[in-house]
């Protein structure tokens, strides 16, 4: 069996840390914690858990501190986690399987990470990240923001996610803070930093500006197959609401010239379509959204429901406001195949029944 070390940087997580130590605390060899600043019981909290606890100055880079914490971990694999962060139950079981049975030749394990839920729960969006990093293999941190470890070596991907539950809002403009500072200094950023630094203008609502540097990012042409698709999508949203219609369908379908078409952005050009009442055109690509083959582990950001349950729904209605009820009806019943207990399926059941039950009253 393979050891693992947790490592995590905290600052005042007195609200959240208990939770994610009690759900993984017991499945892994060594805790070190990287204390940035707290103010809070965080240090105390985590005083319950572990005595590797240290100190480490803030200096606006995520990198530099994670960094810190790996340096301290003695196991096999370093394993990262933020304070918000939960094991399921589920997740426990496959992550320990993963212990007994990962091969010592495993560099880095890609796991999948769950960010976004509908209201019973569901996964709405995740992505593939890093998770466990073989310890003194040179691998580290970069990245003032949005930090990553470029994989080398051997890659296995798991089975076990982590769950990000906040429970509280963070900083909304610590990152774009920490890029125009790096910026006012000077810094030249590489390709994946334009890329989330245009993220974060378009998060702060800075239109023309994210639309420049998502520009030059496409331009340049040295992203990442992903994050260029991304990007497209990005440069889209910006130019809807700069009010550039046609230049926000022509950004969508910029997202073809480096793969095949996703579910994400076929369901984005069936909205477009469906907005202007082109209940045909927009059913074709959401009809397009159900052919795509869903592939966590390319490594992009994945909306589930728009391989499945979105476009379902949509083509529902759209077809009934094509008039073409039956197909509209079938369309909900797929929709109630991915999700069973959705409101929208019991809502449009209601009214197809009520249809139904009008037209026979006429007959």
């Amino acid at each position: 069996m393979v050891s693992v070390s947790l490592c995590m940087i905290v600052k005042n997580e007195e609200d959240v840390l208990e939770r994610c130590l009690n759900s993984i605390s017991h499945l892994v060899d060594e805790i070190v914690i990287v204390d940035t600043g707290s103010t809070d019981r965080t240090k105390e909290i985590a005083a319950q858990f572990t005595d590797l606890i240290f100190d480490f100055t803030w200096r606006d880079d995520f990198a530099a501190a994670r960094n810190e914490s790996f340096s301290h971990a003695s196991m096999d694999y370093c394993m990262w986690l933020d304070a918000d962060d939960v094991f399921l139950n589920e997740d426990q079981k496959t992550f320990l399987t993963l212990k007994e049975t990962l091969d010592p030749a495993v560099s880095v394990v890609m796991a999948p990470y769950h960010t976004g839920f509908d209201e019973r729960g569901r996964v709405t969006f995740s992505y593939y990240r890093e998770r466990l990093i073989k310890n003194r293999t040179g691998m580290s941190w970069v990245g003032a923001v949005h930090e990553v470890v470029t994989p080398v070596g051997k890659i296995f991907y798991a089975d076990f996610a982590v769950t990000h539950h906040k429970t509280r809002p963070s900083d909304p403009d610590r990152n774009l803070r920490i890029y125009q500072a790096q910026l006012d200094a000077g810094k030249v950023l590489d390709p994946r930093e334009q890329f989330y630094y245009g993220r974060e203008l378009y998060y702060h609502h800075c239109w023309e500006e994210a639309l420049g540097v998502f520009e030059r990012f496409l331009e340049e042409g040295r992203g990442w197959v992903e994050n260029n698709i991304d990007a497209c999508c990005h440069y889209a949203y910006c130019q809807k609401e700069l009010g550039h219609e046609q230049a926000a369908l022509a950004a969508l379908f910029r997202t073809f010239a480096y793969d095949r078409p996703r579910a994400e952005v076929c369901c984005e050009i069936g909205l477009w379509f469906f907005q202007k009442e082109k209940y045909q055109q927009a059913a074709y690509w959401y009809a397009m959204a159900l052919t795509c083959v869903r592939d966590d582990r390319r490594g992009g950001f994945v909306s589930p429901d728009c391989y499945g349950y979105l476009p379902c729904i949509q083509l529902c209605v759209c077809y009934s406001r094509l008039g073409d009820q039956k197909k509209a009806e079938a369309f909900n019943e797929l929709a109630a195949f991915c999700k069973p207990d959705s409101p929208t399926v019991h809502y449009n059941r209601t009214v197809f029944q009520a249809m139904s039950e009008q037209t026979a009253y006429k007959g």
